[in-house]
Parts: C-alpha cells; structure tokens; sequence
C-alpha cells in the first residue's frame, strides 16, 4: 500500500528536508510572532553570554519545529545533538546524552511526550540545576552518583502538549505554538524551495501547490517534488500551472488538499452514521484505523477547515463537507 502523500507525519522520502531546511532565523518562512519572540531572545541570552532557556515547540507534525530546533543551535553558535522520547527507554539512554554534551550544546527531543515518567523525573534535576542523579546498583549496594553537567538548551517538540505534565511543561522558559501556515507563506516557502533544488516554477503553479498543501510545509515541500518529476518525464523539466494541475489530479489531491483517505473518513461518517454525531472509537472501527492515528493525523485539517466539527456526543460532517463531496444531507 502506497504511503499517503497529504500525510503532516515524516516519510521515508522527506529525507531531502535537511537539504533545504534554513540555516537562520531570518530565512525561515512563516510563524512570525514565534520567529520574532524567540530572535529577541537568542540575542538576549547571547548578550549576556549565557545558554538559551530551554524551548517547548508544540503544534501539529510538520509546521517546523525540527526547523527550528537547528536554527536556534545555528544562531547561538552551538553544536545540536537529537534524539526521540520513545528513543529514551532507561535512565542509562539519558545519561549517555546528556553526558556528552558540551557547554551551550543544543539538545533536541522530539515527541518528548513520549518520554516515560520515571525519565522525566531525572530530566527535572538536568533542566534545571544542570546536574544528574543516577542510581548504579542494586539493593544495599545500590548508590546514588550526581553528575555535573555543562549549561545546556532543551529544546522539546510535541503534537500533544495535553499529554506533558504540568511539572515538565513549567521547566521550559519558552514556549511556543506552531499554526498551520497561510497559502501565501507556503507559497514563499515553495519558490524558495525550487530555487535552492534549482528548478524552475511560475507564480501561480506555486501557489496552487500552497492551496493544496493543508496548510504544512512538508506537504507542501512533498507536493513539489512529486510535481517536480512529472514536469521533467512529461515537459521540459519547468514547473507551470498547467503540469501542476495535471500531476496533483494524478496523485489525486483536490483543490482543497484533501486526498482518498478524508474522503474516506466523510463519507463513512454520513452513509454509516447519517453524518453524526459518531465517537472516535466507532468511526476509528468503521474505517479500520487506529482512533489515535484520527486525531493526530487526519482530524486537525478537516476541523480547522470546517469539513468537521467536534462536538461531545462525537463527530459531525458539516454543510461545507456535504457540498464538497457532492452529498444531500437527509
């Protein structure tokens, strides 16, 4: 089965990110009030000649905070070192990063919602007084062992900050929310994306390519290259309006950037369910998806764009939804 191409999760093929991600904070596209706070203090903390407080970047998957995360190591001049919460399953794992870091090190944890709690509580001490306990041992010859550690930058990236607790939200000084992208922004991005591929795009090919990304820059980043291919096999390798409509409608993402999959998900909710209200346990069945894989992957979009609301007796398709899919309500 092919990997859906809408998908805001990272690909196998999204290996190419790195090659085109910006290296400074004033070449980074969109998320101006996040990009202004956190450029004030950078060079507030580089003023002073101290290390960044440590960052929390929370929003849906692929608005850039892993972007972000190597341009705060850029602009301080530090060196970044990354790594998973599901990554860290034992204390040894934590120990073993922090230890290597140098003095002004960046350390990057993506989906830190997913560190076990027992870690979390030896990350406590690591924030915030820069040291780590550990316990080497077992038993009555179990001891504990404190380990200084260099002044550092945690910077945490999560699509559930819900899921944090409350005492390792409150050790991050900064913390900022990730929006969906405006079309004009995603345009930006994908002109400066076909620059540095050194591909050739008109301005309206770009922005449909924007209109049909939900919003994300990796799509949007995705949508491009697949569009790049077909205006090389099928044209003379420049991208246009014409080859992007033509390539988006074989790789079957409407105007709206909804794919086979949302349309999918709205039409089991009105011909299983008569449009709602269904729970996220029934729809998730209905479909044979996983409940959490919903939420997290196909909800945010069609919820910010009004093809679905969200209600406490559960999900409703809208009116909008309704006329897109060419469906009487009953």
């Amino acid at each position: 089965m092919d990997e859906r191409i809408v998908t805001n999760h990272e690909l196998k093929e999204d290996t190419f990110e790195g090659t085109i991600r910006p290296d400074s904070i004033d070449e980074y596209i969109g998320q101006s009030e996040v990009k202004d706070n956190l450029n004030i203090f950078m060079k507030a903390a580089l003023m002073r000649d101290e290390s960044l407080d440590h960052v929390l970047l929370y929003g849906p998957p692929g608005l850039g905070k892993t972007t972000l995360a190597y341009i705060i190591a850029n602009e301080m001049g530090s060196n970044i070192k990354t790594t998973s919460g599901p990554a860290i399953e034992k204390s040894g794992d934590l120990a073993a990063i922090l230890s290597t870091l140098e003095p002004g090190d960046v350390l990057f944890i993506d989906e830190i919602h997913r560190i076990p709690r027992f870690i979390e509580e030896i990350l406590y001490s690591a924030m915030e007084d820069f040291t780590l306990d550990i316990i080497v041992g077992s038993d009555a010859s179990s001891r504990n062992i404190r380990i200084d550690l260099p002044k550092f930058t945690l910077v945490g990236a999560t699509t559930r900050a819900g899921d944090l607790t409350g005492p390792l939200r409150d050790r991050f000084g900064i913390v900022s929310k990730l929006n969906f992208y405006t079309e004009d922004e995603l345009k930006q991005i994908v002109l400066r994306t076909s620059r540095v591929l050194n591909t050739s795009i008109t301005e309206s090919a770009a922005l449909e390519l924007a209109r049909r990304s939900r919003g994300t820059p990796r799509i949007a980043n995705r949508l491009f290259k697949r569009v790049r291919d077909y205006a090389l096999v099928m044209s003379d390798g420049n991208i246009d309006l014409d080859i992007t409509k033509m390539a988006l409608e074989r790789l079957k993402v409407d105007e709206f950037g909804l794919d086979a999959t949302d349309y999918n998900l709205l039409n089991a909710i009105i011909e299983k369910f008569n449009g709602g209200p269904v729970g996220i346990d029934a729809l998730a069945s209905s479909i044979g998806e996983e409940a959490s894989t919903i939420e997290d992957v196909y909800e945010p979009y069609l919820l910010q764009n009004g093809f679905l609301k969200r209600t406490n007796r559960g999900r409703i398709v809208t009116e909008k939804a309704y006329e897109h899919l060419k469906k009487t309500t009953n």
